[in-house]
């Protein structure tokens, strides 16, 4: 199973292949990707690259993390887990509904 990394403070400019190209120096990579704000496109600053070993990922990080990439000092480590908290905001009171309960 391969280990994923977190790739912050990336100049806006940097693309898939681009961060793929970086990290491919330090090992196989499984994947790369750049996340994008979903109303603009625009990169956010940061991506996840997934590399196809534990050595190979330790070696990137010792590599990578800090490196001055476009002007920018690269932040690279382990990307933690997602946490499965609720998102998105309560169900309720959305367009000025709900609230309080009804009096009779």
């Amino acid at each position: 199973m391969g280990k994923k990394l977190y790739v912050g403070n990336m100049s806006y400019d940097v693309s898939n292949a681009d961060l793929e190209q970086m990290f491919s120096a330090h090992g196989t990579v499984e994947s790369a990707q750049i996340i994008n704000d979903r109303d603009s496109g625009r990169s956010k600053g940061f991506g996840f690259v997934e590399m196809s070993n534990d050595a190979e990922a330790q070696a990137a990080i010792q590599a990578l993390d800090g490196k001055d990439c476009q002007g920018r000092a690269l932040k690279v480590n382990e990307a933690k887990p997602r946490t499965t908290s609720g998102g998105g905001g309560g169900g309720f009171n959305r367009g000025g509904r709900g609230g309080g309960g009804r009096r009779y």
